[in-house]
């Protein structure tokens, strides 16, 4: 069982429902009014199991004010399961050996969802593919490609289902699964022009939400559901952004997640790609192929079943050949960090003092960035945190 880490105050791991009387608790709580991710976590922590937690929450309205509160119906729960059952969708609890490892880690994880398709492919290392719905030729074909090529080299590709970039990478990853993050219930495939798309990936892949069955989509359900898609990944990779768009909402959470943001760059004459080139601009990896997402990830070990002898001597050498480039890195770091001061410094003058490559800096200083020991101030600024 994976200990999953969670706002909880409870230093006890939350026991996933074995019942699905369980379960139906569980769904109640969750829906009931007021009650999000983070007041779920601190209730099951105070009152151990979810049907004491709803025993416990009129009281604890009337604590907070609310004279009058009602939980979620059973009923209302009993329906969501029953849609779960047509459907043939599993509930995947927070937990479970069955809820991925990585989603487990971010603070806000959801206590549960729902998947319609295999799922195996959701214990899988995952990459994340988004981008522009009015995405360009060059950025769908940027999007098929790295799919097509990082879904060979045994990475799942998770996405969003939206047009655009998202459905070019599901697309170009069908045969070998891929995972779409659904806003709305897992049942309601949006956008429409995607029906049979989303039929396909259930068949290969998977469909995933935290909502119930049978929810449209609302503008404010995205967000919350980018969260998803960056907390299943290793890596997100963005493929073409605005400068302001829900791609960059994912990236802002990959960050917060302590995922690896990688951005395909553009023309700058191409409001689409903005959003990437400012990603770049401020430290995330420039991406041009499948290659340089591979090697942006830490090392994988090597798989059970080994192709021939002949075949295998570069992957077997390969972390043998990282192992300089980590006393290297390192290395850096501690240069870095001597010239930094709380006094800002531009960056520019930070990476002639430092006498390396940009594209050798750029990595390094945005793993400072994420372990909070350096901060990023306007103007291309950098300072001691």
């Amino acid at each position: 069982m994976t200990d999953p880490k969670m706002t909880a105050p409870s230093p006890e791991p939350i026991r996933p429902p074995q019942t699905d009387e369980d379960r139906l608790s569980w769904i109640r709580l969750l829906r009931s009014p007021r009650v999000g991710v983070s007041t779920f976590y601190r209730l099951m922590g105070e009152h151990v199991s979810a049907r004491a937690a709803l025993q416990a929450l009129p009281e604890v309205a009337r604590a907070a004010g609310v004279d009058t509160y009602t939980p979620c119906p059973d009923s209302v729960a009993q329906a969501e399961l029953q849609a779960a059952r047509h459907c043939g969708a599993s509930m995947i609890c927070i937990g479970s050996p069955d809820y991925p490892a990585a989603l487990a880690e971010i603070p806000d994880a959801p206590p549960f969802f729902w998947v319609i398709g295999r799922q195996d492919v959701l214990l899988q290392p995952m990459i994340a593919l988004v981008g522009a719905r009015n995405a360009s030729s060059l950025g769908t074909r940027m999007a098929r490609g790295l799919a097509k090529d990082l879904a060979a080299q045994g990475y799942i590709i998770v996405s969003g289902m939206a047009r655009g970039v998202d459905a070019a990478a599901h697309h170009a990853s069908l045969q070998t699964g891929t995972v779409a993050v659904m806003a709305g219930g897992a049942d309601v495939l949006y956008p429409s022009e995607n029906t049979t798309l989303g039929q396909d990936i259930a068949k290969t892949g998977a469909r995933i939400s935290e909502r119930a069955f049978g929810l449209n989509p609302r503008p404010r359900d995205f967000p919350r559901r980018n969260r998803i898609i960056s907390g299943l990944a290793q890596a997100v990779v963005i493929v073409e952004a605005a400068a302001k768009s829900g791609s960059l909402i994912t990236a802002r959470n990959a960050l917060d997640q302590g995922r690896d943001v990688l951005a395909v760059p553009g023309h700058p004459f191409d409001a689409r790609t903005g959003g990437c080139n400012m990603l770049i601009r401020d430290g995330a990896r420039l991406i041009r192929n499948a290659e340089d997402v591979i090697e942006a990830l830490p090392p994988r070990s090597a798989p059970a079943k080994q192709a021939p002898a002949d075949q295998v001597d570069l992957p077997l050498a390969e972390p043998d050949r990282r192992k300089p480039d980590l006393k290297k890195v390192a290395d850096l770091h501690r240069q870095i960090l001597n010239r930094l001061s709380p006094s800002p410094l531009a960056e520019d003058q930070l990476i002639r003092d430092l006498h390396a490559p940009p594209q050798t800096i750029m990595p390094v200083l945005t793993d400072l960035e994420l372990e909070g020991r350096i901060k990023r101030h306007p103007g291309g600024l950098l300072a001691l945190s």
